[in-house]
């Protein structure tokens, strides 16, 4: 999308430079005018589809040139952006078309949120909308590294989907290692500490490559580093990836930080990972206090339940009445197909296909991507190589 900045600051235009180039497709500015009154005397000759008018020195009685801008460039979109309350110059930029107006200082979420909403309308698509979902571990040893590490594997292989996982772990993230014996040779420090570069193919560039469609982006190897993650970081990374990947898979651990937080903000589903045991429920019930503390709708977080054996004295409805929240699916206590797959570093699914391991993972796939699957042939056909004369 091509844009002209209508402002004499040099640092904002170099923020919105910076914040344009990390979308998809990326944000051209091209031209920029110190003024209104120059802007309409040196039209663009390529009309821009954005004009991004800088009203922080804009006098009241320029107002109404405002209104010559919009009909001087009719199909473009117009953002006002303000720090300081102006009654008249909003009026005129209702009648100008405006239909974005931002605060100053630059809000970088506000922005890209006001840039998705300008897209739309415009008609510029993004490659993908991604769904995000974040795993995390009720108490450690839970098993959600291990589920979300194979469950994107299991996405990438059985519903041939593009999934990106993300190591979000501030100290000793080891997802890489779940499913690949390749060393990482970027991690998401190394990302973070390159932000301005982040697009798709830089990020496709920093992952390690499990398959074609299945990538995991590793955790800082050196706590020192892990702390270059910033919320503003993680902020645009997911946004390229969301527009490049089907799936963002989030393994966040336990850690409830900033960085962690922005992650959640903008999850579609969070998926917390426990075993029927008490100190796991315990801990359970606390982490789900914090998301409701935190305005976190419930519908939108599903409960897995790892290691579970029928029969148990923890039922699954007991666990329901304690905590209010849905369990969405189960894994079943595999110990020798999932010890087998940690040790080697290889997916479950490859490793051992006919494992109840396996299977369940299918059954999770199926799950989540049930609107998409239902068409075609069934998971479990393509996992163990069901012919149709089976059906």
């Amino acid at each position: 999308m091509k844009a002209l900045l209508i402002s004499r600051n040099s640092q904002l235009y170099a923020e919105i430079a910076s914040q344009g180039a990390a979308r998809v497709p990326p944000l051209n500015l091209g031209a920029v005018r110190a003024s209104l009154r120059e802007a309409l005397d040196r039209p663009e000759p390529d009309n821009p589809q954005l004009v991004i008018v800088d009203a922080t020195e804009t006098e009241p009685s320029e107002a109404a040139l405002l209104e010559r801008l919009g009909r001087q460039y009719p199909e473009a979109h117009l953002m006002l952006l303000t720090d300081q309350h102006q009654p008249e110059l909003l009026i005129r930029a209702m009648r100008a078309g405006v239909r974005e107006v931002l605060q100053l200082p630059l809000v970088h979420r506000a922005l890209h949120e006001s840039m998705d909403r300008i897209s739309t309308a415009a008609g510029v698509n993004a490659l993908r909308d991604g769904k995000i979902l974040a795993f995390i571990a009720c108490k450690g040893g839970s098993g959600a590294t291990f589920i979300s590490t194979n469950f994107g594997y299991a996405l990438a292989t059985l519903a041939a989907k593009k999934v990106l996982l993300i190591d979000l772990h501030g100290q000793f993230g080891d997802a890489a290692l779940y499913v690949s014996d390749l060393k990482p040779t970027m991690t998401l420090s190394d990302v973070c500490a390159q932000i301005a570069r982040v697009d798709g193919p830089f990020l496709e560039s920093c992952v390690v490559h499990v398959t074609p469609g299945f990538g995991v982006l590793a955790a800082a190897d050196d706590a020192a580093h892990a702390k270059e993650a910033k919320p503003e970081h993680i902020d645009t990374i997911l946004r390229v990836a969301r527009q490049h990947y089907d799936y963002v898979l989030l393994d966040v651990g336990r850690q409830i930080d900033a960085v962690s937080l922005r992650a959640l903000d903008v999850t579609d589903t969070i998926y917390p990972v426990l075993q029927l045991a008490l100190p796991d429920i315990r801990d359970a019930r606390r982490l789900l206090d914090i998301f409701r503390s935190l305005g976190y709708v419930l519908d939108h977080i599903r409960l897995i339940v790892n290691r579970y054996e029928k029969g148990g004295k923890l039922r699954l409805q007991d666990l329901h009445a304690a905590l209010g929240c849905e369990v969405v699916h189960t894994f079943p206590n595999d110990y020798v197909a999932v010890t087998d797959s940690v040790n080697q570093g290889v997916p479950v699914l490859q490793l051992s296909r006919a494992s109840a391991a396996a299977r369940s993972l299918a059954d999770m796939v199926e799950l989540v991507t049930s609107r998409r699957v239902q068409e075609s042939k069934g998971l479990f056909d393509r996992l163990f190589g069901r012919g149709e004369s089976d059906d």
